[in-house]
């Protein structure tokens, strides 16, 4: 918020885009592209004012003395799974899953499997500015969620709660709140201009 007007911001991403824009029209929104060390090269070369990028990356590389400000999701809402790692085995495969139980967090499974859910409702991928986060309550979990237009004219967002015995139902049930509000219109504009 205390950058000047005008200023050039560099972000790989459309959901992120579409946020700033909605929280700050004066932007200059520029696609940033490379490995993490380019991106923070050309942030240094002054080709941007800013970059966004994701914090959970920067500090499994042991770069968040880099972070200068953490976006708050009031501002920016992550992309759905942002942060959570995961592993694969083969379906069959009772050794790997029982070695995988051990690794596995259900908080953030259940979390995932919310966000996951609105995405799925929405048919949406990671070229879509949508977005969602979910957080475990003591009675159960909150949900919210998004879905913007690129130029971040048109936001619509909405929070859910509901109770963890079956978290991809409650992310279905917010994706059909915000399409019964009009993002189902947003997401057709996307679409058609692909």
């Amino acid at each position: 918020m205390d950058l000047p007007l005008g200023a050039r911001i560099g972000t790989s991403s459309l959901r992120r885009q579409s946020q700033l824009l909605h929280a700050r029209p004066d932007l200059t929104i520029a696609m940033l592209r490379g490995n993490l060390d380019t991106r923070l090269r050309k942030l240094r070369e002054g080709q941007f004012d800013a970059i966004v990028l994701a914090a959970a990356g920067l500090r499994r590389l042991a770069w968040a003395h880099e972070i200068t400000e953490y976006l708050a999701p009031q501002i920016s809402l992550p992309a759905i799974g942002q942060g959570a790692l995961g592993i694969e085995g083969r379906r069959d495969d009772l050794f790997i899953h029982s070695l995988l139980s051990e690794l596995n967090h259900a908080p953030t499974k259940i979390a995932v499997l919310a966000e996951r859910g609105l995405l799925l409702r929405l048919q949406g991928g990671c070229q879509v500015p949508i977005a969602a986060h979910a957080t475990l309550t003591e009675t159960g979990m909150k949900l919210e969620g998004l879905v913007a237009s690129v130029d971040g004219k048109e936001l619509i967002r909405d929070t859910i709660e509901g109770t963890i015995e079956d978290p991809e139902s409650i992310g279905i049930q917010l994706a059909d709140r915000l399409l019964a509000r009009g993002a189902d219109r947003i997401l057709q504009a996307i679409y058609g201009a692909t």
